[in-house]
C-alpha cells in the first residue's frame, strides 16, 4: 500500500478532487499555505493499493499544470517583513508536489 500526499494550488484543487472522485479515489483535503508566496494551497492525502498509484499520479499530472505569474516579492527586514517598493519578477507557480510513501496498513475505525 502507498500513502500519497499531493500539495496543489487552490486554483487546481477543485478540478483535481472531481477527477479523483470520478476515479473512485478516497482522499482527505487539508487547507494549507505555501511558505514562499504565502498563497493558499490544498493538500490531499490518500492511501491506495500499489497498482493504482500510476493512475492517481496521471490524474494529478493531467490537471495540475505550472504557469507563469508576476509578483513583487517582500523584502525581509530585521524585525520581520518590511514591504518596500521592489521590481516585479516572473515566477513559475502551480504544478504539484507529490510525496509517495510505503504504508504498512490503513485502518478505518
Amino acid at each position: 500500500m502507498k500513502l500519497l500526499i499531493a500539495i496543489v494550488q487552490d486554483e487546481d484543487a477543485g478540478e483535481l478532487m472531481q477527477e479523483f472522485t470520478k476515479h473512485k479515489f478516497q482522499f482527505t483535503k487539508l487547507a494549507t499555505t505555501g511558505g514562499f508566496l504565502r498563497a493558499g494551497n490544498t493538500t490531499l492525502i490518500m492511501g491506495m493499493e500499489d497498482k493504482r498509484l500510476n493512475e492517481c499520479i496521471n490524474c494529478i499530472d493531467d490537471i495540475c499544470k505550472s504557469r507563469k505569474q508576476m509578483i513583487t516579492p517582500p523584502i525581509m527586514g530585521g524585525a520581520g517583513e518590511v514591504y518596500l517598493p521592489s521590481y516585479p519578477i516572473e515566477i513559475t507557480i502551480g504544478g504539484a508536489t507529490v510525496f509517495v510513501m510505503n504504508m504498512e496498513q490503513c485502518l478505518k475505525i
